[in-house]
């Protein structure tokens, strides 16, 4: 069965986005870049939250990102992609799916597909729904060296504790720092 990875970027106080909603913080440099596409290469499926995607879709097919970074632009434009809505009737991204019915059982199906195993890039309230249903095998947090003083943060929408155990850690240059967790069994 494939497994379901997330990975989100943080500010040091744990945040994901700032307090305007900006994004213009993350530290993006060519080591970054070499573990997306290290990333990318483990997975064949790309997993997204509507305002998540649509933020993805906006940027990835432009000219900006493929001059900024054509290889990650190239997979992200290339890779099949499943948004899950409840409001998005289509999607216009290449090679996107919308999927909107029983949250469980359409991506239990999805896991027990042939093939590497799916990403979901961002996606807050995605992500805290599929640790809840005990779908997300694996959490990535990239702690980027910045105090944001507000935003929104990581697992706001939790309704209680979901405990993580330590799978590893790796520091990179730039002082990004991921840490790589799964769900402890309780």
């Amino acid at each position: 069965m494939r497994k379901i990875l997330l990975f989100m970027v943080a500010s040091a106080d744990g945040f994901y986005e700032g307090p305007h909603q900006e994004f213009d913080w993350p530290v993006v440099d060519d080591e970054f870049n070499d573990f997306a596409l290290e990333q990318l290469d483990s997975v064949d499926t790309l997993l997204f939250g509507r305002v998540t995607y649509e933020g993805m879709a906006a940027y990835w097919p432009t000219a900006e990102a493929q001059q900024n970074d054509p290889k990650v632009a190239g997979v992200m434009n290339s890779i099949p992609k499943v948004v899950v809505s409840r409001t998005l009737e289509r999607a216009e991204w290449a090679n996107t799916r919308v999927i909107g019915g029983n949250l469980a059982e359409e991506i239990a199906a999805l896991k027990a597909q042939p093939g590497k195993d799916i990403a979901v890039f961002g996606s807050s309230a995605l992500s805290v729904s599929l640790l809840e249903l005990g779908l997300l095998d694996e959490v990535r947090i990239m702690v980027n060296p910045v105090v944001l003083g507000g935003g929104k943060s990581l697992f706001r929408t939790t309704g209680g504790r979901i405990h993580l155990e330590l799978l590893g850690t790796r520091a990179f240059g730039s002082g990004n720092v991921l840490l790589s967790y799964r769900p402890a069994a309780r």
